[in-house]
């Protein structure tokens, strides 16, 4: 009784409800009984364990977890949608980090790299020369232009949001940023940021991982100018602000970048629609595969399974995919789990540019990030308020499948463009909506587990999971049986 009311509920509001063109429709997601807690269950706890090892991107890892969710996909009836009737999108990244061989000193004293010295994003650094020390940002009346400059860390502005464990590195690394932007546009060489023990000990526990590892480029697509060339920003432990200070103090570095290819992959997979026009269009279900992997053990763990983020989603679009095959839709469904999600949206960004079906013909895009966790009758939908919002139409369709099936709390706060996380811009809608495609992201927001060794199956509120990928599947639903397709709003997404 408790399953069949929902679904009675659903089917008796939304008879009458509106698609975008206001016409009735006389149709609820039939396939809501083919979404099982038992199989999100057994997933998240297969996908989520350790023997993943994090999944982290651009790792043999994260390839073993594309094959799994491959192999899952074709078991729930899903039929290959990625290149050469595969379930894969293979593609190559660039990777640019510091190599092993650099130095760094300050006059005359070597320092460890990574311990206490970091460049956060990797720079081709070759200075020798002297130093200029700024008591703040402010202090900028002398000509800068080409000159080293040393400095404490500064607080960034706007502050981070706070309710985190993560709030020390969010700090740190926005202060850096933003430093570093200040100096580059006063024509600096370089910025030596000098920071004291607690953040070089979130650098350390939060940052090193991926500072150690570089950056990451995608090959083929359109990316911000060449990093290699961009003023170096340095960070250096507190012990050496004297040495900065001294009279004639100087600094010499020589730390080359190694670049070098390497492939991640996207699966994608489909379920063939049933009307003989509409089955050419696709609703888009998307998440990510990838996580943090193995790294500094805390308390004996050094395994980061991100079983919220974002196992919990991939097990979710299975689920969809199961419903979807049971009793398909009149638009056809297209499921892409991306790769490197965590090392920018990479494959997102690249799919975006080379789709497997024509662009023109993905209808919208319900992206998830993170649905497993916090209150049960609360949830967020982002890309719902302006300036993020580009499909209205998008927007009242998930609204109203919440409203006869979900009935979450829905919040919107972190969809704010003032809100200090920037959360809208940080998952794979993102590069859909940047392209025109009306697109939303699903979540159950950040938690003190978000990017640590605790964020493991265990934690994962199933019930909620449950009741997050039931609005998804609903919502996409929707847009499925819709006369018209969902449009993108007159003014569009400008972000």
């Amino acid at each position: 009784m408790k399953r069949i009311l929902p679904v009675l509920l659903f089917a008796a509001l939304y008879f009458n409800a509106f698609s975008q063109n206001k016409k009735p429709v006389s149709v609820f997601p039939p396939g809501l009984a083919s979404i099982k807690e038992t199989d999100l269950h057994k997933d998240i706890f297969e996908l989520g364990g350790d023997s993943f090892r994090g999944r982290r991107s651009g790792t043999v890892d994260e390839l073993r977890a594309a094959a799994w969710v491959a192999q899952k996909a074709q078991e729930a009836g899903l039929k290959p949608a990625g290149d050469d009737g595969t379930y894969f999108q293979f593609l190559n990244l660039r990777r640019n980090r510091l190599g092993d061989n650099g130095t760094f000193s300050i006059n005359g004293k070597n320092l460890l790299l990574w311990k206490d010295v970091y460049e956060p994003t990797p720079s081709e650094t070759h200075l020798d020369g002297p130093v200029t020390w700024l008591r703040s940002l402010a202090d900028t009346v002398i000509d800068l232009k080409g000159k080293i400059v040393a400095i404490k860390m500064e607080a960034p502005k706007p502050l981070p949001f706070a309710a985190s464990k993560l709030w020390n590195f969010r700090y740190i690394s926005l202060a850096v940023r933003q430093m570093g932007t200040a100096m580059r546009n006063h024509g600096a060489a370089a910025i030596i940021i000098v920071a004291d023990s607690i953040a070089m000990d979130a650098l350390d526990r939060a940052a090193g991982h991926n500072y150690k590892d570089g950056q990451y480029l995608l090959e083929g697509v359109s990316r911000p100018a060449n990093t290699l060339r961009l003023m170096p920003v340095i960070v250096v432990n507190t012990v050496y602000a004297a040495d900065l200070q001294a009279p004639n103090a100087t600094v010499r570095a020589n730390m080359p970048v190694i670049t070098y290819l390497y492939p991640i992959v996207n699966v994608i997979a489909k379920a063939s629609g049933t009307d003989p026009v509409l089955k050419n269009e696709f609703v888009l279900f998307s998440g990510h595969h990838d996580h943090d992997g193995v790294w500094r053990p805390i308390k004996g763990d050094s395994t980061y399974n991100g079983a919220d983020d974002n196992a919990s989603v991939t097990v979710a679009m299975l689920a969809i995919g199961r419903a979807w095959v049971s009793h398909p839709g009149k638009r056809s469904a297209l499921f892409v789990w991306h790769g490197a999600e965590e090392r920018g949206l990479l494959g997102s960004r690249y799919y975006a540019v080379h789709p497997t079906v024509k662009k023109e013909a993905i209808v919208a895009v319900l992206n998830a990030d993170m649905i497993g966790r916090n209150s049960i009758d609360s949830a967020a939908l982002l890309g719902s308020i302006l300036p993020h919002r580009n499909s209205t139409a998008l927007v009242n369709m998930a609204m109203q499948a919440n409203k006869m099936l979900t009935h979450f709390v829905v919040d919107t706060t972190w969809d704010n463009a003032k809100h200090p996380e920037g959360w809208y811009f940080r998952s794979d809608h993102l590069p859909y909506a940047q392209a025109g495609i009306p697109a939303l992201m699903y979540s159950s927001l950040l938690h003190d587990d978000y990017h640590t060794v605790l964020d493991n199956p265990d934690r994962i509120d199933i019930g909620k999971l449950f009741k997050m990928t039931e609005w998804m599947y609903a919502t996409g639903w929707l847009v499925s049986q819709s006369a018209q397709r969902v449009g993108v709003d007159i003014a569009g997404n400008k972000q």
